[in-house]
């Protein structure tokens, strides 16, 4: 049987049109910075909560775009299912991996899809939006 996840994800861009990558701790796939919701968090609450526990930025509401839902193949977890609330938004500035990440990189999308090492929701859905939107230069 197969394990279902609910999770919220930000697809966020810098100035140069770059999407931020991220990669946890022990694991090979990079994918947006995001997470499983606590008890009664609705899923901007729990964007929000994450990007500030894995990267130490803080988001208002108003500064993130709810871009649909998505669902498909966990990267990481054989056997699991998740179902993706998706956003966006905009940041300029350092960054360093906090939390469970191991890595991050700023990439251009397009670039990015080149990349052997996404998870299925990145590569099928945030990296595709993102071009769509325009993100890449």
């Amino acid at each position: 049987m197969q394990k279902k996840l609910t999770i919220s994800a930000a697809c966020l861009i810098n100035n140069q049109g770059e999407i931020l990558l991220v990669r946890k701790r022990g694991t090979s796939k990079f994918m947006q910075p995001g997470g499983k919701p606590e008890k009664g968090e609705s899923p901007l609450e729990t964007v929000i909560r994450e990007i500030a526990e894995e990267l130490g930025v803080v988001f208002n509401s108003e500064d993130l775009e709810f871009n649909g839902e998505w669902q498909g193949p966990a990267a990481n977890e054989e056997q699991t299912s998740i179902h993706a609330h998706l956003f966006s938004g905009y940041f300029n500035g350092a960054l360093k991996p906090l939390a469970e990440l191991e890595e991050l990189l700023w990439i251009d999308p397009q670039q990015a899809l080149l990349r052997d090492d996404l998870a299925p929701l990145l590569r099928d859905c945030v990296l595709p939006a993102a071009i769509a939107r325009g993100s890449a230069r």
